[in-house]
């Protein structure tokens, strides 16, 4: 595997020097100061390329992934600008091969990038994680946000228990709660009220799981063949929790969405992101076992573990540590070991980028202004158990 780590950029707070010391060589970031539906230009690639790469550090970092060109809501709505948008995205994916960027990560996840319920979730240890409450938000999307509709998608237990949930909070914890949800949608810097918020969502009243489906498609149908001319590999990231929320369709939750999405347009250049906290999340997703049956389309990987609460598929969870948690990351690391040997012994000499995926809040961490999940010290020792993991079954078990 190469070892990456996701930096957010000049204003990052983990700083390229930070990761150097970290052991990452690669880098996985994006433009985030170009705003969904916008052109990267070369110029604007090739100066972060440079900022990256500079020759100047003894150790040096190249940038291996991006993560992530936007796919905008038009695309996935198929609104009238669709084709626009998709135009767009087709010349940045142009214009990051010029650069010598080979795989692009991307998700198709409507509206929301990702969701949780609270950013600093307090552990024995006194770090604290990133957790999902499904009572915690089904209070949100009830009783605070009380979308439309909302009530046909819970059960009477769920509804109760969610009543008793927002019952309890003052106005600074809804507050807090509502914010927390918010952060996952793209921009969210932006203070998005209540009203504008439903507004977003109201956008997919006519889009179900199908038609979200035919979407994905149509703009694969468009963007892999550029991909391919391109040389860059695309790797669409699961949805995060994998399963509807707040009224939207999913549509790469499974094993069986994967498939179907390669499936859509047969191409190497069509692959995943293997993100074991996503999928992870659901007790129906056999992690080892999609490595190895998915692995030749496998173009990066997010290697991280979620404790989930029952084994109902909508339950709550939280990001574990790395060797902790649901997702066992020891036999994930032994799948992809044997993984990459195969490809090895069929001429593909080509190691998968791995970026260790959240982290704990912890150490001089819990002091610092940090993005949510993305603490330095955290994915630090993430990195490193993982390394050890993978240095083991090379090294001992001759895997």
């Amino acid at each position: 595997m190469e070892y990456t780590w996701r930096w957010y950029g000049p204003a990052d707070p983990v700083t390229l020097n930070d990761i150097r010391q970290a052991g990452a060589t690669g880098i996985v970031t994006a433009l985030h100061n170009i705003a969904p539906g916008k052109v990267w230009t070369n110029e604007a690639i090739t100066e972060r390329k440079k900022l990256i790469e500079d020759s100047s550090h003894r150790s040096s970092l190249r940038w291996s992934v991006v993560e992530s060109v936007p796919v905008t809501e038009a695309i996935k709505i198929g609104s009238e600008h669709r084709d626009r948008d998709i135009a767009v995205f087709q010349e940045c994916i142009h214009n990051l091969g010029a650069n010598d960027i080979r795989t692009v990560c991307y998700n198709f996840m409507p509206v929301l990038d990702w969701t949780r319920t609270d950013l600093d979730y307090l552990q024995s240890d006194g770090s604290t994680a990133l957790r999902f409450d499904q009572t915690a938000f089904a209070a949100f999307d009830l009783y605070i946000l009380q979308r439309p509709g909302a009530e046909k998608e819970y059960s009477e237990e769920e509804k109760q228990q969610a009543k008793q949930y927002a019952a309890q909070l003052d106005e600074q914890q809804a507050q807090q709660l509502q914010q927390n949800i918010i952060a996952g949608l793209p921009g969210s810097d932006k203070d998005y009220s209540l009203q504008e918020f439903q507004e977003v969502l109201n956008q997919y009243q006519s889009v179900d799981d199908k038609q979200l489906r035919n979407n994905l498609q149509y703009f694969l149908e468009k963007v892999i063949p550029v991909a391919e001319d391109a040389q860059v590999n695309m790797a669409i990231h699961p949805d995060d929790p994998p399963r509807p929320l707040l009224g939207l369709p999913r549509v790469v939750s499974t094993e069986t969405d994967a498939q179907h999405l390669l499936e859509m347009v047969d191409s190497p250049n069509n692959g995943l992101t293997f993100c074991t906290g996503s999928y992870g999340a659901r007790p129906d997703n056999d992690l080892p076992g999609m490595i190895e049956r998915l692995g030749a389309r496998i173009h990066f990987l997010h290697f991280r573990s979620v404790q989930r609460e029952g084994s109902n598929v909508n339950g709550s969870f939280y990001e574990a540590n790395h060797l902790e948690g649901s997702a066992d990351l020891v036999n994930v690391v032994k799948a992809t070991v044997a993984l990459e040997k195969k490809q090895r012994a069929n001429g593909m000499n080509h190691p998968i980028p791995m970026r260790p995926d959240h982290g704990h809040k912890m150490l001089d961490d819990l002091h610092k202004k940090t993005n949510p999940g993305y603490s330095a010290i955290g994915r630090l020792r993430g990195l490193a158990e993982l390394r050890g993991v993978e240095a083991a079954l090379k090294g001992s078990f001759n895997i």
